[in-house]
Protein backbone atom coordinates (compact mmCIF):
# COMPACT_ATOMS: atom_id res chain seq x y z
CA UNK A 1 0.00 0.00 0.00
CA UNK A 2 1.23 3.32 -0.77
CA UNK A 3 2.12 5.60 2.27
CA UNK A 4 -0.29 9.02 2.08
CA UNK A 5 0.91 11.94 3.83
CA UNK A 6 -1.01 12.90 6.78
CA UNK A 7 -2.01 16.06 5.45
CA UNK A 8 -3.37 15.03 2.64
CA UNK A 9 -5.86 12.19 4.51
CA UNK A 10 -6.86 15.10 6.64
CA UNK A 11 -7.83 17.23 2.68
CA UNK A 12 -9.60 14.04 1.66
CA UNK A 13 -11.53 13.53 5.21
CA UNK A 14 -12.39 16.96 4.72
CA UNK A 15 -13.19 17.11 0.58
CA UNK A 16 -15.17 13.66 1.09
CA UNK A 17 -17.32 15.26 4.32
CA UNK A 18 -18.10 19.10 2.52
CA UNK A 19 -19.13 16.77 -0.67
CA UNK A 20 -21.88 14.35 1.32
CA UNK A 21 -22.88 17.65 3.31
CA UNK A 22 -23.71 20.08 0.32
CA UNK A 23 -25.15 17.50 -2.18
CA UNK A 24 -28.48 15.98 -2.01
CA UNK A 25 -28.68 12.28 -2.63
CA UNK A 26 -24.72 11.57 -2.18
CA UNK A 27 -24.72 8.44 0.47
CA UNK A 28 -21.12 8.31 0.58
CA UNK A 29 -17.56 9.86 -0.66
CA UNK A 30 -14.88 7.67 -0.68
CA UNK A 31 -10.95 8.92 -1.16
CA UNK A 32 -8.82 5.71 -2.43
CA UNK A 33 -5.76 5.53 -4.10
CA UNK A 34 -5.38 4.05 -7.55
CA UNK A 35 -4.61 0.77 -6.33
CA UNK A 36 -7.73 0.47 -4.13
CA UNK A 37 -7.01 1.36 -0.70
CA UNK A 38 -9.63 3.60 1.59
CA UNK A 39 -8.26 6.71 2.36
CA UNK A 40 -10.67 8.89 3.84
CA UNK A 41 -14.60 8.44 4.00
CA UNK A 42 -17.67 9.84 4.71
CA UNK A 43 -21.14 8.07 4.15
CA UNK A 44 -24.37 8.02 5.08
CA UNK A 45 -25.63 4.24 4.72
CA UNK A 46 -24.58 1.23 5.55
CA UNK A 47 -21.70 1.07 2.70
CA UNK A 48 -18.15 -0.59 3.12
CA UNK A 49 -15.96 2.29 2.48
CA UNK A 50 -13.05 -0.31 2.26
CA UNK A 51 -15.30 -2.52 -0.37
CA UNK A 52 -16.11 0.62 -2.61
CA UNK A 53 -12.45 1.71 -2.70
CA UNK A 54 -11.37 -1.84 -4.25
CA UNK A 55 -14.14 -2.28 -6.72
CA UNK A 56 -14.31 1.66 -7.91
CA UNK A 57 -11.12 1.62 -8.64
CA UNK A 58 -11.09 -0.80 -10.75
CA UNK A 59 -13.58 0.77 -12.56
CA UNK A 60 -11.62 3.66 -12.76
CA UNK A 61 -8.84 1.74 -14.21
CA UNK A 62 -10.78 0.55 -16.69
CA UNK A 63 -11.84 4.07 -17.85
CA UNK A 64 -8.41 4.95 -18.41
CA UNK A 65 -7.49 2.12 -20.47
CA UNK A 66 -10.34 2.83 -22.41
CA UNK A 67 -9.45 6.52 -22.66
CA UNK A 68 -5.82 5.31 -23.49
CA UNK A 69 -6.92 2.95 -26.28
CA UNK A 70 -9.34 5.02 -28.17
CA UNK A 71 -6.61 7.91 -28.14
CA UNK A 72 -8.99 10.36 -26.17
CA UNK A 73 -6.09 12.11 -23.56
CA UNK A 74 -6.30 10.85 -19.31
CA UNK A 75 -9.04 9.69 -18.22
CA UNK A 76 -11.16 12.38 -15.65
CA UNK A 77 -13.91 10.22 -14.76
CA UNK A 78 -16.21 6.91 -15.19
CA UNK A 79 -19.90 7.32 -14.48
CA UNK A 80 -21.93 3.72 -13.73
CA UNK A 81 -25.98 4.91 -13.78
CA UNK A 82 -28.45 2.48 -12.04
CA UNK A 83 -32.25 2.24 -11.39
CA UNK A 84 -31.67 3.68 -8.63
CA UNK A 85 -28.55 6.47 -8.99
CA UNK A 86 -25.32 6.53 -9.88
CA UNK A 87 -21.62 6.37 -9.11
CA UNK A 88 -18.66 8.51 -9.95
CA UNK A 89 -15.17 7.92 -10.20
CA UNK A 90 -13.11 10.75 -10.83
CA UNK A 91 -8.78 10.87 -11.03
CA UNK A 92 -6.92 13.07 -8.78
CA UNK A 93 -3.50 13.36 -10.29
CA UNK A 94 -0.74 14.28 -7.97
CA UNK A 95 2.92 13.65 -8.22
CA UNK A 96 3.01 11.60 -5.19
CA UNK A 97 0.05 9.50 -5.49
CA UNK A 98 -2.58 9.09 -7.44
CA UNK A 99 -6.22 9.13 -5.74
CA UNK A 100 -9.90 8.23 -7.03
CA UNK A 101 -12.90 10.33 -5.52
CA UNK A 102 -15.79 7.87 -5.56
CA UNK A 103 -19.59 8.99 -5.21
CA UNK A 104 -22.40 7.07 -4.42
CA UNK A 105 -25.56 8.53 -4.71
CA UNK A 106 -29.26 7.99 -5.21
CA UNK A 107 -31.77 9.15 -7.53
CA UNK A 108 -32.73 12.17 -5.81
CA UNK A 109 -29.29 13.38 -6.81
CA UNK A 110 -28.72 15.62 -9.76
CA UNK A 111 -25.55 14.51 -11.88
CA UNK A 112 -24.64 17.78 -12.83
CA UNK A 113 -24.42 18.62 -9.11
CA UNK A 114 -22.13 15.69 -8.30
CA UNK A 115 -19.95 16.10 -11.51
CA UNK A 116 -19.38 19.83 -10.36
CA UNK A 117 -18.28 18.85 -6.27
CA UNK A 118 -16.40 15.87 -7.11
CA UNK A 119 -14.26 17.97 -9.87
CA UNK A 120 -14.00 20.77 -6.95
CA UNK A 121 -13.14 17.71 -4.96
CA UNK A 122 -10.56 16.92 -6.95
CA UNK A 123 -9.13 20.40 -7.74
CA UNK A 124 -8.84 20.50 -3.76
CA UNK A 125 -6.95 17.30 -3.50
CA UNK A 126 -4.03 17.91 -6.09
CA UNK A 127 -3.24 21.17 -4.94
CA UNK A 128 -2.52 19.96 -1.11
Amino acid sequence: MTSIKQEIRHAAQSQAQKLLDHVNGVMAVVVATADGFDVASAVTQNIDPVRVAALASSISAIGAVVSQEARLGRSRSVTVNTVSGFALMSAVERSDVSLVVNVIANENAILGQVLYQAAECVRALETV
